[in-house]
């Protein structure tokens, strides 16, 4: 195990796990397959390839190990999520080998770009793959709404739900199916740093595996694939290219709005609980504003750096 990609334990203790608890959030809101199983593949990954000699870690091997071969094998989503959840992980072993000291966000978004690519190539092999994907991911999708749908009217005594309220969930499934894609290179990236984190804690005892959220950040070159996703969705040049650029706006979005939160918790010098109270108001009841003033925020650090002009004056 390189003793350069795992902290060792320091004063600092149980104060790492908000961040595994942001992520694993994070994951669980948009994840469209079970995020048990793109944490715990990658874990096994991490594992088997970083090593590991406590017996904590065999024992939650063994647990993940359960959960990743949970589930029905004749759902055609089980091979899809594990097939990308091992890929992922052992990408992001692989440049955890190759790149000790890199921060986890780059190791995590190169893993995501590795399995996107190797997925893709598999899924050309085939020309009705693509396809099936699609199908079988909306597939359980719809299900997964129907049965939570016919719980929550039990749960009213019978009592039909108003069609406007039903229109509008489906709706909602046929959006999240667009962009699936994206949304499960979110929830991964998140589940890689809930695996990395477990088995840092695991392995070495230090609850620092993943850096606080305020030094956030990636290669700013990023921020033309989501101006090219942008100009795709506006301009249209087919249904195929516009749901690329579609995915592309939706993953970089995200990524962007999270690096805007890093800015502003880095010029407020961190949240108050206070804060953390209005933050979580404001995400339940006006989402789309703070999550687009947040993305601005990030788009724009992309130019004005905030945080490297603030550090170079303070020096």
């Amino acid at each position: 195990m390189p003793d350069a990609s795992v902290p060792s334990p320091g004063p600092r203790r149980f104060r790492g796990w908000p961040r595994a608890a942001g992520l694993l959030g994070i994951a669980l809101a948009t994840s469209i397959v079970r995020p048990t199983v793109l944490i715990g593949v990658p874990f096994l990954a991490l594992v088997l390839g970083l090593g590991a000699r406590r017996v904590s870690v065999v024992l939650a091997s063994a647990l993940w190990m359960a959960f990743a071969l949970s589930g029905n094998p004749g759902d055609g989503v089980w091979y899809v999520e594990r097939g990308w959840a091992l890929i992922a992980g052992g990408v992001f072993v692989a440049l955890t080998l190759r790149y000790p000291n890199a921060a986890f966000s780059g190791r995590a978004l190169g893993a995501v770009v590795g399995a996107t690519g190797a997925a893709a190539a598999f899924l050309s092999l085939r020309s009705d793959a693509w396809g099936s994907v699609q199908w079988a991911i909306r597939d359980r999708m719809s299900d997964g709404v129907g049965t939570a749908m016919q719980a929550w009217r039990m749960m009213r005594g019978g009592e039909a739900l108003p069609p406007a309220l039903v229109s509008a969930v489906y709706r909602t499934v046929e959006v999240q199916a667009a962009v699936f894609p994206a949304l499960l290179g979110i929830a991964s990236m998140a589940s890689l740093g809930v695996a990395w984190w477990l088995y840092v804690r695991l392995a070495s005892g230090s609850d620092q595996g993943l850096g606080p959220l305020r030094d956030f950040r990636f290669n700013d070159h990023l921020v033309w694939l989501f101006i090219g996703g942008l100009l795709l969705v506006v301009i249209r040049w087919g249904d195929a290219l516009a749901g690329v650029g579609a995915n592309a706006v939706v993953f970089m979005g995200a990524l962007y709005a999270l690096r805007g939160a890093a800015v502003i918790m880095f010029l407020s010098g961190g949240l108050s609980l206070f804060g953390y109270v209005l933050v979580g108001l404001g995400l339940l009841f006006v989402p789309p504003l703070v999550l687009v003033g947040a993305l601005v925020v990030g788009i724009g650090d992309t130019w004005l750096d905030v945080r490297s002009r603030t550090g170079s004056r303070a020096a």
